[in-house]
């Protein structure tokens, strides 16, 4: 399976999706520095495939940074299956992401025309429904694999024998269904299937 050509189509539908909400991100007073999102209001959802350019990256870390990493997805998972608050494993201490140019589109389609409180960013419907168009393009491109929370993806791609039969085309829904069924994990291809939301 041609992973390169994956990403690259992957972030085909990001670029599409910056030029058609560009109208209503202009409006937004997020900033470099500005993390409620990764702190306290945002979904790290993300697909396998955005995972794997994850896993990717997280590779060509040195051995002691990644180790930093691993754990604080690790702490991540826990805080989510604890239901407790937990901030983005990626988000460094001065409020910027470590993987900023391969975060995946829950971070990408986040903006807010007020600043962030009680009640988290305000977001134009009609950029709400172009990310719903984007999320439903990224499952049918990673129609073998499953989306849901960060850690808990990223946890399904650290296990050799799911990350065998995934980056070779496999599809074996069975191989993680109590894994799955535990962590609210989706199957892409079944995502896609069903018809838009009106």
């Amino acid at each position: 399976m041609d992973f390169d050509l994956r990403a690259r189509q992957l972030q085909g539908i990001y670029e599409e999706f910056e030029r058609v909400s560009a109208p209503y991100r202009e409006q937004a007073v997020c900033a470099p520095g500005c993390a409620y999102c990764c702190t306290h209001f945002g979904c790290l959802d993300m697909t396998t495939l955005e995972g794997w350019i994850i896993h990717r990256r997280m590779s060509a870390f040195p051995n002691a940074e990644r180790k930093g990493i691993e754990e604080r997805i690790r702490t991540n998972r826990r805080d989510k299956e604890a239901g407790r608050p937990s901030v983005c494993p990626f988000l460094l201490d001065d409020q910027t992401c470590l993987i900023y140019e391969v975060r995946p589109f829950s971070c990408r389609q986040l903006y807010s025309v007020k600043k962030c409180g009680e009640h988290g960013p305000v977001v134009h419907p009609q950029a709400v429904e172009l990310a719903r168009s984007a999320v439903r393009s990224i499952q049918k491109l990673d129609a073998t694999g499953y989306s849901g929370h960060m850690s808990f993806i990223l946890a399904l791609l650290a296990q050799n024998p799911f990350f065998r039969l995934y980056t070779s085309g496999g599809f074996d829904p069975a191989q993680v269904a109590e894994f799955g069924k535990a962590h609210g994990l989706v199957i892409n291809a079944f995502q896609t299937r069903q018809k838009p939301a009106q």
